[in-house]
């Protein structure tokens, strides 16, 4: 069982009520059974509990990991939040899972979403990496214009998904494994022309994630997954 600690120090640990009441109350576990506890920053601690408390149930560590799963490469996604939050929130849980760094929400011409709830979507982010046994949170950021996001972005391997030509290579063919990656995926209308080509002045690649034309969501679990596997 895996438990998010964020601020874990030394060799005791007390879950938060909200963790407490799942081990005690949910799971039923006692003292002396053993639980995982994850940081979100690459630690992950053996422990075993010393007192099985509903609201403060106490654990001590017999063994930690560091950087635990780290991976070659660091993967940032900038896309457009979908109508339906529903489907933007099972892209975080899907991407979460599988193992991204950063996910930046963006703000485009066609946007038809123009805000998110970051409280809520870190939710779904610390509930996947406890179900997919991660020790590392992605970084989830406030909304932004696409305009600023794309000034902002590192040197280095850079690509926009889009639907507006037939010049563009297939991801696994326009990336590098073992490299760190930025990509960016436009809403469900798509970038827009100037769009594509502002990405383009400031060095992004079009590039196409598959034969078929995907859902804003599908798209950017396309892309996590594609880079995840060239890279195993």
């Amino acid at each position: 069982m895996f438990f998010f600690t964020p601020d874990i120090n030394g060799t005791l640990y007390t879950l938060n009520e909200e963790e407490s009441s799942h081990a005690a109350r949910v799971l039923r576990l006692k003292e002396g059974d053993s639980i995982t506890l994850v940081d979100g920053k690459g630690g992950l601690y053996m422990a075993q509990i010393i007192e099985a408390h509903q609201k403060r149930c106490k654990a001590e560590i017999v063994e930690k990991q560091t950087e635990y799963g780290k991976r070659s490469y660091r993967l940032h996604i900038g896309i457009a939040p979908t109508k339906n939050i529903e489907r933007f929130e099972w892209f975080i849980e899907k991407t979460t899972e599988l193992g991204i760094d950063e996910i930046t929400p963006l703000l485009c011409e066609r946007s038809e979403r123009k805000n998110v709830n970051i409280e809520r979507l870190q939710r779904v982010m610390i509930a996947a990496i406890k179900q997919s046994q991660k020790a590392y949170l992605p970084q989830l950021n406030k909304m932004t214009e696409f305009d600023m996001w794309l000034k902002t972005q590192p040197d280095g391997q850079r690509f926009i998904a889009h639907c507006n030509n037939n010049e563009r290579l297939l991801l696994k063919t326009a990336y590098r494994p073992k490299q760190d990656v930025v990509i960016a995926i436009g809403p469900e209308g798509d970038f827009s022309m100037r769009e594509v080509n502002d990405a383009h002045y400031c060095g992004f690649k079009g590039i196409s994630l598959s034969t078929s034309r995907l859902r804003t969501e599908t798209a950017g679990v396309a892309a996590c997954y594609g880079i995840s596997f060239v890279n195993l």
